[in-house]
């Protein structure tokens, strides 16, 4: 298990939040998504075997958001 913090651009509100975190959260080999607002970002405990940093970009960068 690994844990990451990714910096993303964008999110204002509770919903914002709840569509990175859900994403996040459906994506294979991902334990625990949960946004900062206030620091613009999300910490998300993943398996690395199973899943990319760069695939969570992309599924937050396809809900319209930026990852800095």
């Amino acid at each position: 298990m690994k844990k990451d913090v990714i910096q993303v651009e964008g999110m204002t509100c509770n919903h914002c939040k709840a569509a990175v975190e859900g994403t996040l959260n459906n994506l294979d080999g991902v334990k625990g998504a949960e946004v900062n607002l206030d620091a613009k970002n999300v910490t998300v405990d993943y398996d690395e075997n199973v899943v990319t940093v760069d695939k969570m970009k992309e599924e937050i960068e396809d809900q319209g958001y930026d990852v800095v």
